[in-house]
């Protein structure tokens, strides 16, 4: 605080009534010097801010209160709490910001595979394969993965593991530059771990080779009796889209993967999946949202905090639309999760979802921040 003004207003409190009542109300703004936000909030992104590359009505307007008017810097601590991927965190934060209209950090994007990263001490020198639309091998790269090759070029150092190929005329009309100058050898090296990124493109190849590589031990056309590790970025079974009625999403990839894999293997697949409802998942969001807490702009007037010190928050706020993903993780990770179920996407009943019931329920995402900083500043 400025403490040498507060003194110098204090010496003329007895000089006329106005100057009193001046120097009340700056001992009283003094005293009570903006704290650090007690909550914070995650978005969903399909079906609640996005659909496709579009946004939903006027979730910019929404997200822009959550900046200072002024010095346009982050006032209320928000991320993107997404099962999606499939692109870096730093070009996906880009991304955002030229559709939103606002400076996304890529602190505050957390996808589906952002967890990964946190595997890299057992695998960072292991070969990986990743699949996925997008770039999934640059996702695992850019984590610090050393030997992350897509399963898309994987496939291409074994001759006919995929009997469908020569029929898949978006491959075969494309000139064929998948591989890389490796510095190891994918046909001899054994897989210790398949990372699925992000929704699968080609779902027959990939069930293929995954079901070569996990019941071989890691080195298609071998026998082994080792399954390598299997990870899933999320385990949605649907999800909102552009077209008006869900599509099926990285969930239901795993079932047709299990299934498949369960009758051909006499043991059955053994898998780890993160994203959304998974609690562990709103427990990372939480560790995040308190790294930005420390970002934001409601300081004091010399520029600071009372206490620099990290607080915990007293209500983090879940805005989805997915009451099976959204809610559902919402419910499961407890305090202080609130959750807010909107009607944009995947969710569009009249009432509150039966089976996992949200604190609250909008339509859109603007009402959705109304509804906080009502509730919040009121």
């Amino acid at each position: 605080m400025k403490f040498r003004t507060v003194s110098r207003v204090l010496q003329h409190r007895n000089r006329s009534p106005s100057i009193q009542l001046h120097t009340y109300r700056l001992v009283a703004h003094l005293h009570s010097a903006p704290k650090r936000p007690s909550f914070g909030i995650a978005f969903d992104i399909d079906g609640v801010i996005l659909r496709g590359r579009s946004p939903i009505g006027d979730s910019p307007k929404a997200l822009k209160r959550l900046y200072d008017d002024d010095s346009g810097s982050l006032k209320i601590p928000y991320l993107f709490l997404t099962n999606g991927g499939g692109i870096p965190e730093s070009r996906r934060a880009s991304e955002l910001s030229q559709l939103l209209g606002v400076d996304i950090d890529p602190i505050q994007v957390v996808q589906g595979h952002s967890p990964f990263k946190n595997l890299l001490t057992r695998f960072e020198n292991e070969l990986v394969v990743a699949t996925g639309k997008g770039e999934p091998a640059a996702v695992m790269s850019e984590y610090g993965f050393k030997k992350a090759v897509s399963l898309d070029e994987y496939a291409s150092y074994f001759d006919s593991i995929d009997p469908l190929a020569p029929y898949k005329m978006w491959t075969t009309k494309q000139p064929c530059n998948k591989q890389r100058n490796l510095s190891f050898d994918v046909t001899s090296e054994r897989v210790k771990a398949a990372f699925v990124v992000s929704d699968p493109v080609d779902w027959s190849r990939d069930i293929q080779v995954l079901c070569d590589i996990l019941r071989s031990g890691g080195l298609p056309g071998e026998k082994s009796e080792h399954q390598p590790d299997m990870y899933f970025a999320a385990d949605d079974l649907e999800y909102q889209a552009v077209f008006p009625s869900e599509r099926l999403g990285m969930g239901a990839f795993r079932i047709a993967l299990e299934s498949i894999f369960n009758s051909i293997h006499h043991k059955p697949l053994k898998y780890t999946s993160f994203g959304k409802p998974n609690p562990f998942v709103f427990k990372n969001a939480e560790s995040v949202l308190m790294q930005l807490q420390s970002l934001t702009s409601d300081a004091d007037l010399n520029g600071d905090y009372k206490d620099k010190k990290s607080h915990h928050f007293e209500t983090l706020y879940m805005i989805g639309d997915n009451p099976s993903v959204d809610i559902k993780g919402a419910r499961q990770a407890g305090h202080p999760w609130f959750s807010i179920l909107t009607r944009t996407g995947v969710f569009r009943g009249k009432e509150n979802h039966s089976d996992y019931p949200a604190d609250q329920v909008v339509v859109t995402v603007e009402e959705a921040v109304e509804f906080i900083l009502q509730r919040e500043f009121a």
